[in-house]
């Protein structure tokens, strides 16, 4: 099959198309025809190495955790899905291999949901890893409760805009920092935006005097001490970007797969709760040119890359 590949870490220039070894499907595992694979920051971080003490490579590399597609085969142990069933998934395992960026992928059954009926393949592939994300961070870490004022990073990126409008539905205030050219999306999405960069803390403050009550970041960094200072009495602090979070205090969260946190984002968004915004989306020959896009760190929501259909496939209708 063909595929995206990797066989030593560096640059997007290490980055090949062309064949890759096919999946072998496990007993519970699913054999998923690839529409569409979300790029994330943590796709290029893998790449250059950056995991390398978390996760352990099997080179070559195919990228990739993000996938929506259609199953083509299901493992002899699966009872969840059927052949044809759209899906979604986290396709993470406990080392970097088998990824999604190729046009098959044997997807553990643990790592998918049935995909939501009213998004696209580009969507959904982009909905999976942001949103189990801010999903764990806001229900199961920070605990986000109704009438508190949740302050949120980045809120116009993948994570960060799905965090708000979960944030929202939970009932919470959600200040969003963003550029200026994203204020107006982060009030579509729920949020009250103020500019990033020198005078944060002020402009925080002047929305909510008393200080947040949880802090979202996904930036890390010098944002993390600025966070700390701006939270109100029992205020909690979580970062997914920054380990060195616990020295204000807070917690550092890496997303993990869960089919029933996935299943719940797939009804959310098919109950119009939450929306993915596609960016742009590039053909799976030029991954690479979407990882560059990826890591100049200015994206409105998501950056999805496409597998075009085999020849005399059936297609899928958007909101089937």
């Amino acid at each position: 099959m063909k595929g995206i590949s990797y066989a030593r870490y560096g640059g997007p220039e290490v980055l090949t198309f062309g064949e890759v070894r096919d999946p072998r499907v496990g007993p519970d595992a699913v054999l998923v025809r690839v529409r569409a694979a979300a790029v994330n920051p943590v796709d290029w971080k893998a790449r250059q190495g950056h995991l390398d003490g978390l996760l352990e490579p099997v080179f070559p590399v195919v990228p990739g955790w993000d996938v929506s597609g259609v199953v083509v085969r299901p493992g002899l142990s699966v009872a969840e899905f059927d052949v044809g069933d759209e899906v979604v998934g986290y396709v993470r395992e406990d080392f970097l291999s088998r990824g999604t960026f190729a046009e098959y992928v044997a997807a553990p059954v643990r790592t998918l949901a049935r995909k939501p009926r009213n998004l696209s393949f580009e969507e959904a592939a982009g909905l999976p890893l942001v949103g189990l994300t801010a999903f764990q961070v806001l229900t199961e870490v920070l605990l986000v409760r109704r009438g508190e004022t949740v302050l949120v990073h980045a809120a116009a990126g993948g994570v960060g805009s799905v965090a708000v409008q979960l944030a929202a539905y939970l009932g919470a205030r959600v200040i969003g920092t963003a550029s200026e050219r994203n204020h107006d999306f982060v009030r579509d999405l729920g949020g009250e935006p103020v500019a990033y960069g020198e005078g944060l803390a002020e402009r925080v403050r002047g929305l909510a005097p008393e200080g947040v009550d949880a802090v979202f970041d996904v930036v890390g960094g010098e944002t993390l001490k600025t966070s700390a200072n701006l939270l109100a009495p029992e205020g909690r602090l979580v970062s997914i970007a920054d380990p060195e979070v616990v020295r204000y205090g807070g917690r550092y969260y890496f997303v993990r797969p869960d089919p029933e946190d996935l299943r719940r984002l797939s009804e959310l968004a098919e109950a119009g709760v939450v929306r993915v915004h596609v960016s742009e989306t590039f053909p799976l020959e030029r991954a690479a040119d979407a990882h560059r896009l990826s890591q100049r760190g200015r994206t409105r929501g998501k950056i999805v890359v496409t597998v075009a259909q085999e020849e005399g496939e059936e297609g899928v209708s958007r909101g089937r």
